[in-house]
């Protein structure tokens, strides 16, 4: 099994160590994370809660972000999200795929896919990351 990269660089991820988020690869233009369905993230049908895609959305996009602009003295926090949800989920593994579609100089934006064990589209969320100058020291 790879080793998942290290993401720690772009800081602490309360909620994704939370909801027991692995990273895949990460990339400026493409991020794998996956999370176990489990009762932190499932809401009181069972079902993985809508406010964990769009949480999980955020804690990897800005990851991303913040390591592609870290070396420009500039750092990464979300902005918005939108999230639809396609296909409820109640066990198994939630794989998500994030997809750079915009890299500006003030904001970034990702569409990121959630799946399930069998590849079926159960959520999507749009992401807008904001890019910022680092606060003095």
């Amino acid at each position: 099994m790879p080793s998942s990269p290290d993401i720690s660089r772009a800081g602490r991820d309360g909620p994704g160590e939370g909801f027991g988020l692995v990273y895949g690869e990460i990339g400026t233009d493409e991020v794998t994370a996956s999370f176990p369905v489990e009762p932190p993230v499932q809401q009181q049908f069972g079902l993985v809660h809508g406010g964990v895609y769009s949480t999980i959305a955020e804690s990897i996009c800005s990851s991303a972000t913040a390591l592609a602009v870290a070396s420009e003295g500039r750092i990464a926090m979300g902005q918005s999200n939108s999230a639809s949800f396609l296909r409820p989920l109640t066990g198994g593994t939630v794989h998500a795929v994030a997809t750079r579609r915009h890299a500006g100089r003030t904001t970034w934006l990702w569409d990121v896919d959630f799946t399930d064990d069998d590849g079926r589209l159960c959520a999507t969320v749009r992401m807008t990351v904001a890019v910022r100058e680092a606060p003095g020291e």
